[in-house]
């Protein structure tokens, strides 16, 4: 009996590169489909590898132009930023040792947490947890808290 092969870090995001390109294709309707053009491209896997890799990107199933049904891509567009708006919007930011917390007006913590999970990178955070006025920041470190703090507040800053 042979091993079932596993899958290094690496080869996941290749696969799923892979994944992406098929979906953007507009032409995929099956997970059996997705499986032949993974194959066609030097990736085996099985279906339920496939379905974990679908719900992991997010794809849903649409309907094109054509009116087939088909696996795709949502669009994610970048979060708006209205520099006039965003003073009014956040009422005040605060820091412990391990989380960043912001409070905004009613209604207002989702369009800021959005807006930090996009540029979440050059900004030094995991991501963001948003409610209905209070934005939860995960720092990459909380070591570096205080300048993911400072980058957030610059970042801010520059929408007023």
């Amino acid at each position: 009996m042979t091993k079932p092969k596993t899958i290094s870090g690496k080869d996941t995001k290749t696969l799923i590169e892979a994944l992406r390109m098929i979906l953007q294709s507009n032409t995929v309707g099956t997970q059996e489909e997705i499986k032949l053009a993974l194959e066609e491209l030097g990736h085996e896997v099985n279906q339920s590898k496939i379905s974990r890799l679908l719900r992991r990107l997010g794809a849903v199933k649409t309907t094109n132009e054509r009116r087939q049904t088909i696996y795709t891509l949502p669009i994610d567009p970048a979060p708006p930023a209205s520099k006039s708006i965003m003073s009014e919007l956040i009422t005040s930011i605060h820091t412990n040792e391990s989380l960043i917390v912001i409070h905004t007006n009613p209604g207002s913590a989702s369009l800021i947490g959005r807006l930090l999970d996009h540029h979440r990178e050059p900004l030094m955070i995991l991501g963001t947890v948003a409610g209905d006025d209070t934005v939860f920041i995960a720092p990459q470190s909380v070591k570096k808290i205080m300048k993911t703090l400072q980058l957030i507040q610059t970042f801010l800053a520059q929408m007023t």
